[in-house]
Order: C-alpha cells, then structure tokens, then sequence
C-alpha cells in the first residue's frame, strides 16, 4: 500500500499511535514523545529515507534495473553539493506527482555535500544525521 493519501497516512499512524500507546510506561505520552523515546522517525521521515536509499540503489545499480528507466542526470556542471545530481523534468499532472521519480528528485539534488555516497551502509548512516523537516509536509 503506497500511503501518500491524508487519510492513508492517518490510517498506518492510527495503528502507531496505538500500539506505541500499549508499551509499558508510554501510556500518558504524546505520539511525538513515545517516538522521540522509542527513538523512531515519523512514517513521512521514514518514506522519505526509504525514497532516498531506493534512489540510490537505481543511481548506482544496485538493483536490476537501468537507471535511464528511471532518472537523467543532469547535464549542467555542478559547482554545488552532489556530483549525483538528477534533471527535474517537467510535470504536467497532478497524478504524477506523487509518484516516486516525481517526489524523490528535489530531495535528492538538494542532500548537502556531507552525505556520504561511497557505499550504501555508509550512504545510510549519513543519511540519520539530515534535517529533512523542510521536505515533510506533516508534523507529528
């Protein structure tokens, strides 16, 4: 199920929130303290970490697929960030805005130069220490 439907995102955190409620000693909590004391990311910050770390695996074939079927990279010269950096195409409809390329590549281009892309543990270690509030459209 690919939640990025309001009411689907409510629906898998309700689930959450509930079970995160039923741990011994974070029954009086709110969501965002039993997740800052359970140490675990909101759904929308785990969606985006996962968009990332799946991106990676197509830019640097670690999965079966080509990368052209996917992304472009982008042909102008980096004097910023990344040299890993993908073309935004243009997107006319509204439906093809949630769907992964669409989402992934603005979040993608803009990862600051101190991520570390030379192998995919490292890439994800990295990754913890982002601020990715600015790309989050929800607060917990």
């Amino acid at each position: 199920m690919v939640a990025y439907f309001k009411r689907d995102i409510d629906l898998i955190e309700k689930v959450e929130r509930r079970f995160t409620k039923r741990l011994r000693g974070l029954k009086d909590l709110s969501y965002t303290e039993r997740l800052l004391r359970l140490n675990i990311p909101s759904l929308e910050l785990r969606r985006l970490q996962l968009d990332l770390i799946f991106c990676y695996k197509i830019v640097f074939g670690r999965i079966c697929t080509n990368v052209d079927d996917f992304f472009t990279f982008s042909p102008s010269p980096q004097t910023r960030g990344h040299p890993y950096k993908l073309y935004k195409s243009r997107c006319t409809h509204a439906a093809r805005r949630n769907f992964f390329v669409e989402r992934v590549v603005d979040v993608w281009n803009y990862l600051p130069p101190t991520v570390n892309f030379a192998s995919l543990p490292t890439y994800k270690s990295s990754l913890k220490s982002v601020d990715f509030s600015s790309y989050l459209k929800r607060t917990v």
